[in-house]
């Protein structure tokens, strides 16, 4: 009886959840005094007397220990056992016998028990067994749940690495090879998973070409991060920009190198894009800043060389022709004429210039240039041609075509020099997407589609992105001598019939420049109607001249006296209206200046047709002779004289507007 007396014994600190005990005894003290010993408030204790009554038990409950008697009443302690091994029963269990046998002790370990006690021991070695057993499962139970939540995470990141959008490599600090790798990583450079994991960052040729490599030594060695930029060679050949983050940990102790990377190549396009945009901008601004002021400056030229060339025209008509004064008058004029052609460079560079669209189809124009082609350019440069066939018209003006066609041919011979060359003109058509027209010299936003495309390809000595950059800037000339015009009116004229011009050059091989043309929605061309020269005619009537120039009023008014017509002035828009209202029945036509202040030529024109619908009017002009026309569409008897004009330009003019039909169409000379 003493052997079942209790002591003053602490239990250790309870665990992190309920444990259940099972004792199983055929002695009802023995259950009793275990019981009692083994009580505590974190735990349930269950008990029984008979091997089937625990098996019951262990069936219904989760028990963490069972305190077995080996000796029991219907099954053995160790059919119990074999029983709860069978079925992969989790529970500890303490084999307790009467006997001191080392048979049977050795026996329960052998099928799986972790203890073995004698039943008529010290309690106090009973529950320090128990205790020791339960601390053990305590640790397995915390493991197990360690483990599981270790596996959960391990789940968790292994699912965010490969989810993740960044590109993410860990590699070994000391040897280099790659340890981990996410999917994102392999998609950026487009190589196969496999192939990413075996690499050894010390060993990628691009890493050292780039200082990728020197710079992971250093991020390795004093553990600051760094960011950069790689270049990436994809699978397919293509280079990819990545944005890159290196940085160092460890892992038991061991140096790691991790590498963070996004593909940037949308990025980088869309900032280059958006670069090239602004850089447009600046240009287009810069050129309609200097279009309006080089117009200006053309028109208030043409206004001068109207008064020169007209005077020199008129006096040379009331000179005989032997007098010594005629050979001055000429030079008088040719010096007028190219004057002229300077004024019409500056207006074709803005825009302005006068244009006579007509559908055309290049390859002829370029056959009927050839001749002239040949002698403009240098003995060292061979011209050949590649001439598309069958193609179709584009709506141009024949002499600015020409003159592009001449400016770049002699362009391409000054770039080849001294040394032998090759010019080529080549025309097709070609399909142009967005991306492609985006790329042209000023992205006008032109619509996609095809485009009759004119290519003249010189051998010479080719062109810095310096040097490209400025060709079309006016007054920009690379010739030691020059106005620098020439390309700023090509640029001019191709934008005023909305096409576009590209430039491909490198630096010591050569240059091509592409001039894009839209088709022509004409597919033949009709023949214009002969005019025919009569020196002889002469008009009768008031014509109502009007223009803010006191030259241009007393030259025209000299020229329409010459021509048979009485002439009312008129110097602002204003004072043209007050006249015609009060002589209309008088006029029988109005020449009338575009540009003017107070009521401009347009403006003038809509008050004279409120006065009298039909009334005919030449607009005169130094600008766009498309332009004009198509402001006055649907007006009536318009036509066109472009400033400055001789006596027989005027006359061209007038006998045409004098001679339209009842119903006319514009007119324009």
């Amino acid at each position: 009886m003493s052997n079942f007396a209790l002591k003053d014994i602490t239990p250790q600190e309870g665990p992190d959840h309920t444990e259940r005990l099972l004792i199983v005894d055929d002695e009802t003290r023995m259950r009793t005094s275990l019981r009692r010993l083994l009580n505590t408030p974190w735990r349930e204790i269950y008990d029984c007397g008979t091997g089937y009554e625990a098996i019951g038990i262990l069936k219904k409950r989760d028990i963490s220990l069972v305190l077995l008697d080996i000796n029991l009443p219907d099954l053995s302690g160790l059919d119990v056992l074999e029983w709860m091994t069978t079925n992969g029963h989790s529970a500890m269990v303490i084999m307790m016998s009467a006997a001191d046998s080392i048979d049977y002790a050795i026996s329960a370990l052998r099928n799986g028990a972790v203890d073995f006690v004698r039943k008529f021991t010290e309690l106090d070695d009973i529950r320090h067994k128990v205790e020791n057993a339960l601390h053990r499962k305590r640790l397995e139970h915390r493991h197990a749940l360690m483990t599981a939540r270790l596996e959960q995470s391990m789940v968790f990141i292994e699912a965010l690495l490969a989810n993740a959008p960044l590109g993410i490599a860990v590699f070994d600090g000391t040897s280099g090879d790659c340890v981990l790798a996410n999917r994102a990583c392999s998609a950026i450079i487009s190589s196969p998973m496999d192939e990413v994991r075996t690499q050894n960052f010390r060993e990628i040729d691009n890493w050292k070409d780039q200082g990728f490599v020197a710079l992971a030594e250093v991020v390795l060695k004093d553990g600051v991060s760094r960011p950069a930029e790689l270049l990436a060679i994809t699978e397919d050949e293509q280079i990819a920009t990545l944005d890159c983050s290196l940085s160092r940990f460890e892992v038991e102790g061991k140096l790691h190198l991790l590498l963070m990377a996004s593909d940037i190549s949308g990025k980088k396009k869309l900032e280059e894009e958006n670069k090239k945009i602004e850089s447009q901008m600046l240009h287009v601004q810069k050129l309609e800043s200097l279009g309006v002021l080089a117009g200006g400056i053309a028109h208030d030229f043409n206004n001068i060389l109207t008064a020169i060339l007209g005077n020199a025209d008129l006096a040379l008509t009331r000179l005989p022709t032997a007098s010594p004064a005629t050979d001055n008058l000429r030079r008088i004029e040719d010096a007028a004429h190219r004057a002229a052609d300077l004024a019409r460079q500056m207006l074709a560079y803005s825009g302005k210039g006068r244009f006579v669209i007509q559908p055309l189809e290049v390859n002829r124009v370029i056959r009927e240039m050839t001749q002239m082609l040949e002698v403009s350019i240098s003995k060292k440069a061979k011209l050949s041609y590649q001439l598309g066939e069958d193609l179709p018209f584009v709506d141009v003006d024949n002499t600015q075509l020409r003159q592009v066609i001449m400016n770049l041919v002699i362009n391409a011979s000054e770039a080849i020099g001294h040394e032998p060359g090759c010019i080529t003109i080549t025309t097709g058509v070609r399909e142009c997407t967005r991306t492609y027209l985006s790329e042209t010299w000023i992205d006008d936003k032109l619509p996609e589609g095809e485009y009759v495309a004119i290519d003249i390809t010189d051998t010479g000595c080719g062109m810095d992105n310096e040097t490209v950059a400025k060709i079309f800037d006016p007054f920009f000339t690379t010739k030691f001598t020059g106005r620098g015009l020439g390309m700023a009116a090509v640029l001019g004229i191709i934008r005023g019939h909305r096409g576009a011009i590209k430039v491909s050059t490198v630096l010591g091989e050569g240059t091509t420049f592409t001039l894009l043309f839209p088709i022509s929605r004409q597919v033949s061309v009709p023949e214009p109607a002969p005019f025919v020269e009569d020196d002889s005619w002469r008009g009768s009537g008031t014509v109502l001249l009007v223009d803010d120039e006191r030259t241009i009023l007393e030259l025209g008014t000299d020229m329409l006296h010459a021509l048979g017509f009485q002439v009312l002035t008129a110097a602002d828009g204003c004072e043209a209206v007050e006249v015609y209202r009060n002589y209309q029945n008088d006029i029988v036509c109005v020449i009338l200046d575009l540009t003017m202040p107070q009521l401009d030529g347009e403006q003038t024109f809509r008050e004279l047709r409120q006065i009298e619908p039909q009334v005919r009017v030449v607009v005169s002009s130094g600008y766009n002779e498309q332009e004009v026309t198509q402001r006055f569409t649907d007006a009536g008897a318009v036509g066109f004289v472009q400033k400055p004009y001789t006596l027989s330009e005027l006359t061209k003019s007038l006998r045409l507007i004098m001679e339209v039909a009842e119903e006319p169409a514009a007119i324009a000379v």
